[in-house]
């Protein structure tokens, strides 16, 4: 296969997993070409070259998302979330309101340290729900309470996975695809 094949499937498998089977980008993957069905310049005895009987650069452009499609399915791919660390220093007595808070915030809390009339939380909890702490938290600590959060990881969404409208002409509706990649729609 020519190599401006190869780099046009290339550049088609990095624009696919720039929104992945639900709309997020791919991260974190190798995609290998294991064969393909190149045909080489073709035509009919004593006839002049027949494109209808050769494989071009678009037809491979055309075919690698269904293909790449395929493959995220079989591999079984997720979205994932940011999680935070974070930390709360707050008086003792809202602990239990605290706790309260961030269980319901989807975080994972830690067992409180107290010294004196302060404590102190930590744990994780989704980089989405960070803003809400933050919101609620002066309610709860009568304004002395403390949030402190930074950027921890990624993990699997839990629930319903968010999905993103897709720009590009959804491979993964292979008969509406094909209609749009041969001109019939």
């Amino acid at each position: 296969m020519p190599s401006a094949f190869f780099t046009a499937v290339e550049q088609t498998v990095r624009e696919v997993l720039h929104q992945g089977l639900h709309g997020w980008q791919v991260l974190d993957c190798t995609v290998t070409m294991t064969h393909c069905g190149y045909l080489a310049r073709q035509s009919h005895a004593g006839a002049g070259f027949d494109k209808s009987m050769s494989s071009t650069a678009r037809d491979f452009c055309q075919l690698t998302p269904l293909v790449l499609m395929a493959a995220l399915r079989k591999a079984g791919t997720w979205v994932c979330e940011p999680v935070h660390r974070f930390r709360i220093e707050t008086p003792a007595d809202a602990v239990p309101a605290v706790l309260r808070l961030v269980a319901g915030l989807q975080a994972v809390a830690e067992p409180p340290s107290i010294a004196g009339m302060t404590a102190t939380v930590g744990g994780e909890i989704p980089a989405a729900r960070v803003h809400e702490l933050r919101r609620r938290m002066p309610g709860l600590t009568r304004g002395e309470g403390l949030v402190e959060s930074a950027f921890d990881h990624y993990q699997p969404v839990r629930g319903a996975v968010p999905a993103r409208p897709r720009t590009d002409h959804n491979p993964l509706n292979r008969k509406q695809y094909l209609l749009h990649v041969n001109h019939r729609v």
